[in-house]
């Protein structure tokens, strides 16, 4: 029957979507065939409140329907603007992820069964909620600090929360499944790994231990770092439903007149914020993937404080090199050796031409060159060259599909405290500074280190690869002279899951188009 549920919640999903506008919003002219009727429909059934408003607001009100699940699913699609397009990814990433506050009860029943311990042992005082999100909502506390008293905050998970996602998310791998069969197109962006990534996301997002040990590790990568910092976690008052961690006194940076009126330098602070952010992602490999203005803090000294590191990114070290190449040879001008770098970390097919891709590169480089250096946006340019390399077969990168969306949300904050912003010469130092660290004869050296740890650990590891070795080419033998063999209940395990899977797919089909045929009859 969970394939039956799941039918039912994706046809509703899309009931809702539908009579909200959000599908008559969609740009729909240049569609033919079902997907335009199905489109012109829905222009129909879209009810007269919803067409008044912009598709932003349209999304919002679905969202609102929909409930938490589904504000997690947009934020999450706002990072994939390669699945979506980027106006659509640009709406979604203005979805605010506020709900209302459950009571305080449930709050102390959640803390106690995750850390074990009463509340009074705890807490001087749990006070009342501060801020609610579709998976956990925030409390100021008291907690004894040596002699006296310090002031944290305490982040606990919403109850319910697991079980309900659960249950969307089967609607959601459901509706990529058809989509994948149906939409021979959309199977290169692969609308089931990206919901498989989503789940993966949302697991670890309910999971506060992990939250506390990126917290953890990017204050330990910033210890050093000037004007930037993270909240320090109070480990003994975290477990997996509960995050405890210093409470932070600032201004937050959505609040622009604030800042201006508390008299901080935002020129300032905008520089300070992309700088630290290419540092993290060139330098540590680790940032921040959630920047919006909402989750930083301008503290009395001008340090930059981010919280709610629930969604973070990670890029290796080719990636590194890949980024780094590619901004340097933009700023130079050296097209043929970004083309080159695509071609090197693998990212785009040998059997393309690389001048053939240079001159692609080109096209996105030049007009660049002739504007103010403060109207250049690099997530922009970013963006442009995702949207080229789609044509010369780039695989789908998700952690570079973070990284930008990420850089999208950074300079859109810097230049909301800064209209003159200058991306290109704020960057200049990090980039340029990393380049030469890692891309010149310190980066040589580094490398050929890297290259003689690794030959020595294959060393090491050479007996036991050996003997692995002689035992596969025994299996391999065994095989060519007897063939492959199933035992028998393993052949039976693998024709019942195949029935069970295409009589569900079957079932689940009819469902949604019963409810459509119901819907339909219902406004005749």
């Amino acid at each position: 029957m969970t394939s039956i549920g799941a039918a039912f919640r994706l046809v509703r999903a899309g009931w809702i979507l539908t009579r909200e506008g959000v599908v008559a919003a969609l740009p729909g002219e240049d569609m033919t065939g079902l997907p335009k009727f199905g489109w012109r429909v829905a222009k129909l059934l879209t009810r007269g409140g919803a067409r008044r408003r912009q598709r932003s607001e349209r999304l919002a009100g679905a969202v609102a329907r929909l409930g938490p699940s589904y504000v997690k699913l947009g934020q999450f699609l706002a990072t994939r603007p390669d699945v979506v397009g980027n106006d659509i990814a640009l709406d979604l990433a203005l979805l605010q992820d506020r709900m209302e506050t459950f009571p305080r009860q449930q709050a102390v029943h959640a803390i106690e069964g995750s850390l074990g311990r009463p509340i009074d042992d705890l807490f001087v005082e749990l006070g009342a909620p501060v801020a609610a999100a579709s998976i956990a909502q925030v409390h100021t506390a008291e907690v004894r600090n040596g002699g006296g008293e310090a002031k944290v905050a305490v982040k606990v998970i919403r109850p319910g929360v697991r079980k309900a996602f659960q249950h969307d998310l089967e609607s959601f791998f459901l509706a990529a499944r058809l989509q994948e069969r149906y939409i021979p197109s959309s199977r290169r962006l692969k609308p089931v790994e990206v919901t498989e990534t989503l789940a993966q996301t949302t697991r670890i997002e309910m999971d506060l231990r992990l939250e506390a040990a990126a917290l953890s590790e990017i204050r330990e990568n910033t210890r050093e770092d000037p004007g930037f910092r993270v909240p320090e976690v109070d480990w003994e008052r975290t477990g997996r439903d509960v995050l405890t961690m210093e409470w932070v006194d600032g201004i937050k940076m959505s609040d622009v007149e604030g800042l201006r009126a508390a008299g901080y330098d935002l020129p300032l602070i905008a520089s300070n914020l992309v700088q630290s952010f290419l540092r993290h992602t060139l330098r540590d490999g680790f940032f921040h993937a959630d920047m919006h203005p909402g989750n930083l803090f301008v503290e009395a000294d001008g340090t930059i404080v981010a919280v709610d590191l629930g969604i973070s990114g990670r890029l290796g070290k080719k990636e590194r090199h890949f980024l780094a190449e590619i901004l340097y040879g933009f700023i130079t001008r050296n097209y043929v050796r970004v083309a080159e770098v695509h071609f090197e970390a693998g990212y785009v097919p040998r059997k393309h031409n690389v001048a053939a891709f240079a001159q692609a590169i080109r096209a996105i480089g030049e007009p660049i060159h002739g504007q103010p250096a403060e109207t250049i946006s690099m997530a922009k340019l970013l963006t442009l060259l995702f949207e080229v390399t789609e044509l010369f077969d780039m695989q789908t990168r998700p952690e570079l599909i973070l990284l930008q969306k990420t850089m999208v949300v950074v300079e859109g904050v810097a230049r909301t405290l800064d209209p003159h912003f200058n991306m290109w010469k704020t960057s200049e130092p990090v980039v340029g500074s990393w380049i030469a660290d890692n891309l010149g004869p310190r980066g040589m050296l580094s490398d050929a280190r890297d290259g003689v740890n690794a030959l020595l650990s294959l060393a090491r590891q050479a007996p036991d690869f050996a003997a692995r070795t002689e035992r596969l080419s025994r299996e391999i033998d065994a095989m060519a002279e007897h063939g492959l063999r199933f035992d028998e209940a393993t052949a039976q395990a693998i024709g019942k899951a195949e029935a069970r899977h295409t009589r569900w797919g079957r079932a689940a089909l009819w469902v949604i188009a019963l409810a459509l045929i119901w819907i339909g009859w219902r406004l005749v």
